[in-house]
């Protein structure tokens, strides 16, 4: 299978070449990364075969978040928190993306932008799922920047899933959504478009923003995205660790350029593109984050300072489906056991069969280190 790395090897040096000092950081951080993941340069262990004595190299992964083939370990430890949070109640999907006059803005603005954009999409549910002719209490907002389409074209959006339910004032009840529906589509557009022009003028007044995204609609789906342990699980498979393309689209890499699998939307169907080497490379790093930028955020009851509300509305949950208490507990207490497990520790923990004569099971026998490392 042709990878990332295959076409970064290739393609990578003429471009940094090109652009030379006007490479961001973080893209070159990404490139190297991605180059070293599991590789000799980052070090790993040796294990044998206790039936063959057949040795197998594993290196580390660069745990770049750009990187396709990393964060497998993180989604599972991420997941399984998760579970400990999880409110027993619908959820909705609710997807955000800018007008097209926007992108060039937040492109060159992305730490401010993106931030921004993110709080403008979670408050603006917030307070409308507050009024009581929709939700009438405080809801959870869990939100996913994503920057790209299917052929790596730059599309700015922020995925959201949100509680179908949220807690009084008073935090004495839960009111769940009604029917299906959560807030209008037409008035949080025009909500989020008013909180982000708001805190853009505040924090960044010196931005010249084309006067045509203020007074155009902006776009907003909700979906109902199911219940429970269940829509976090597909929410997170589907959004929460996504990078902008994984090695399986890639179908074809050669001196001139890349082929790869894209679905087309309208018809529902895959279709390749091809693009030049160049322009490949520059349509993947677009989409690498600046350092520091957190690109999954929380709000609402699942914000960090709200967990007493967030436990008081699991209670309120669990007293309003009594009959529901006792299967969950032996799920509740499988989470745990999951979340115990140290994320480094798994891979040592469970038996590994070998790969050559398939009847033996590795046993680590060393250290290699990145600047020893020597395997085939």
């Amino acid at each position: 299978m042709i990878e990332i790395a295959d076409v970064l090897r290739r393609f990578a040096d003429g471009y940094q070449s090109a652009h030379g000092a006007a490479i961001l950081p973080s893209h070159r951080r990404a490139i190297a990364d991605i180059l070293a993941c599991r590789t000799q340069a980052l070090g790993g262990h040796l294990w044998r075969c206790d039936h063959c004595s057949a040795e197998v190299y594993s290196y580390h992964s660069c745990k770049n978040r750009s990187c396709p083939k990393c964060h497998t370990d993180q989604t599972e430890r991420w997941l399984a928190a998760r579970k400990a949070e999880v409110l027993a109640c619908p959820y909705f999907h609710v997807t955000i993306t800018i007008p097209e006059e926007l992108r060039e803005v937040l492109r060159a603005n992305q730490k401010d932008g993106y931030a921004l954009l993110m709080k403008a999409a979670a408050e603006a549910i917030i307070e409308l799922a507050r009024d009581r002719r929709y939700v009438g209490g405080s809801v959870g907002v869990l939100a996913v920047l994503h920057t790209w389409t299917q052929q790596l074209l730059y599309h700015p959006h922020v995925h959201c899933l949100v509680t179908g339910g949220g807690v009084s004032d008073d935090g004495r009840h839960w009111h769940e959504a009604r029917n299906g529906f959560l807030v209008p589509y037409a008035a949080l557009a025009e909500l989020v478009r008013g909180k982000l022009r708001a805190a853009l003028a505040k924090r960044r007044p010196d931005l010249v923003v084309p006067e045509a995204t203020w007074s155009k609609r902006w776009v907003v789906h909700c979906t109902a995205w199911g219940e429970g342990d269940e829509a976090v699980l597909r929410y997170l498979a589907r959004y929460v660790f996504r990078v902008a393309i994984t090695n399986s689209r890639i179908v074809g890499l050669d001196d001139n350029g890349v082929t790869f699998r894209h679905k087309h939307r309208a018809s529902n169907r895959w279709r390749t593109t091809r693009l030049s080497g160049h322009e490949f490379m520059r349509r993947f790093l677009q989409h690498v984050l600046p350092k520091g930028l957190h690109k999954v955020r929380y709000y609402g009851l699942w914000h960090a300072s709200r967990r007493e509300q967030a436990a008081r509305a699991r209670l309120l949950l669990e007293l309003q489906r009594p009959t529901d208490a006792g299967p969950e507990a032996p799920s509740s207490g499988a989470s745990g056991d999951t979340a115990d497990r140290p994320g480094e520790a798994a891979p040592t923990s469970e038996r590994r069969a070998c790969p050559c004569c398939k009847q033996g099971h590795l046993v680590c026998i060393g250290r290699l280190y990145p600047k020893q490392a020597s395997g085939p």
